[in-house]
């Protein structure tokens, strides 16, 4: 499972206040290095939330770079993300416009900003950035499963009596195998369907003081 959140050690990482030659200026104190602690638990956040990103079938980059914003007093520009994870621009650019249309982050105006940069701002309202994954990406790939799945029931179901006997059997098998797992998909679009109805007329204030079961609880 994951294992997003181990211990980092201290300088381990480096990322965490580097701003680009032309901004030092503005940053109000940006150039200055974190705090032993700040910097260990600034480190983890980034690496957590790469993981993260990564497990459920995104680019790591994508998750560092909106820890970076996350955990970012102000926005940053383009470079300074390059900077501060010594990564490509090519890198950056094609990992935030995917932020963006996730809605995840939001390009703002910087008074004292150079006209051509853009800033990016993280979006804070979680909810929102879980509803619009989950009833995008997700209820899509579960309707595209389904369908393939109902494609190939109706092949099966329309050649069957022209099968030999012995194979017969056999799409009798795959037909009843493929109802089970229609079933689990029905029942996991119904679950999510349900939790992204709950979330849309819930505060996250409600949860976040909710006691969680241990699994072994559940038992």
């Amino acid at each position: 499972m994951l294992d997003w959140w181990r211990k980092t050690e201290p300088n381990s990482v480096n990322l965490a206040m580097t701003p680009s030659p032309e901004n030092k200026e503005n940053r109000h104190g940006a150039n200055r290095q974190l705090a032993g602690e700040l910097q260990i638990v600034h480190d983890s956040m980034l690496d957590g939330l790469g993981q993260l990103a990564d497990y459920f079938g995104f680019n790591k980059v994508l998750g560092q770079l909106y820890g970076t914003l996350l955990l970012s007093a102000e926005p940053l520009s383009l470079d300074d993300m390059m900077s501060r994870l010594d990564i490509s621009k090519a890198s950056v650019s094609t990992n935030m416009r995917s932020l963006e249309h996730m809605g995840m982050v939001r390009q703002v105006w910087v008074r004292g900003g150079s006209g051509r940069r853009k800033y990016y701002q993280a979006e804070t309202d979680f909810w929102q950035i879980f509803t619009t994954i989950m009833s995008g990406r997700e209820m899509r790939d579960m309707e595209r499963a389904l369908s393939v799945m109902e494609e190939n029931r109706q092949r099966i179901s329309n050649s069957i009596s022209d099968f030999p006997a012995d194979q017969q059997i056999l799409a009798r098998l795959y037909l009843d195998r493929i109802a089970q797992m229609q079933a689990l998909f029905r029942f996991a679009s119904l679950i999510v369907n349900s939790i992204l109805n709950q979330v849309r007329s819930s505060d996250l204030t409600d949860v976040s003081s909710v006691e969680l079961l241990k699994p072994s609880t559940l038992e």
